[in-house]
């Protein structure tokens, strides 16, 4: 669903992924007769449910697919999808990044729905998929990142060479789930592990798989991995 928390803000949150709830006063003046709130959605709790709506944000009204996303990243709210990416190691996406896109980037259409803001920063491109017609408001669907300019990003005390072989292996993995890409991971250092699925991944220079660091599986593609569950500490291939 999309989070009744608030959207992206203006500010890194002190945990990745979590934004400061806005309360309203429950006290009532004394003497005063307590309404009960109506329910004004009948359907159940559901994750990433198109119904959830973050609060103080109005209500789209007549928007279509054509209709440009609006450029003010307080009126998104997060979905639990996206909540859960700003949480795993090796993503690099933050409220923050958020925020810069959203009023920033540059505007393109999504390939599946919805649109994509895209801000390159650094060197590194920081592409946030937002949509806003089958929600009651505007939501961040996924984030993620790409090495637009290595050679710039290393300039950049923000990252490191593992930081930017981290988000190539990623999005190599990405472009392509089906295909194996032994030789666009052979190159890599990852030294950090990140997730994918159920599974922490690293890879050393001159191997052409990443390597669970739990379960010791070897995989070559994001299908290998992603239809696989961990098996903890099992070695395997």
């Amino acid at each position: 669903m999309a989070s009744r928390q608030g959207g992206p803000g203006n500010t890194e949150s002190p945990r990745p992924g979590s934004t400061e709830r806005r309360t309203a006063s429950t006290t009532a003046p004394a003497g005063a007769r307590r309404r009960t709130p109506q329910r004004t959605d009948s359907l159940p709790h559901r994750p990433d449910s198109p119904r959830a709506q973050a609060p103080g944000v109005d209500r789209p009204t007549g928007r279509t697919a054509e209709d440009p996303p609006v450029r003010d990243p307080v009126r998104y709210a997060l979905t639990d999808h996206f909540r859960e990416r700003l949480e795993q190691p090796g993503r690099y996406v933050s409220t923050r990044a958020v925020s810069d896109a959203i009023r920033r980037g540059q505007l393109r259409w999504n390939r599946t729905d919805g649109w994509r803001f895209a801000l390159v920063d650094g060197g590194v491109r920081f592409v946030v998929v937002v949509g806003d017609t089958e929600t009651n408001s505007p939501v961040v669907v996924t984030g993620w990142t790409e090495v637009a300019d290595r050679e710039a990003a290393l300039e950049t005390p923000r990252w490191d060479p593992v930081d930017i072989d981290t988000i190539a292996v990623r999005t190599a993995l990405s472009e392509s789930s089906s295909t194996p890409i032994p030789d666009r991971i052979r190159p890599r250092t990852v030294t950090r592990p990140f997730v994918v699925g159920d599974h922490r991944l690293e890879t050393a220079p001159g191997e052409p798989f990443v390597r669970c660091t739990t379960c010791g599986c070897r995989f070559r593609s994001k299908d290998a991995i992603t239809e696989r569950g961990c098996r903890g500490g099992q070695t395997g291939r």
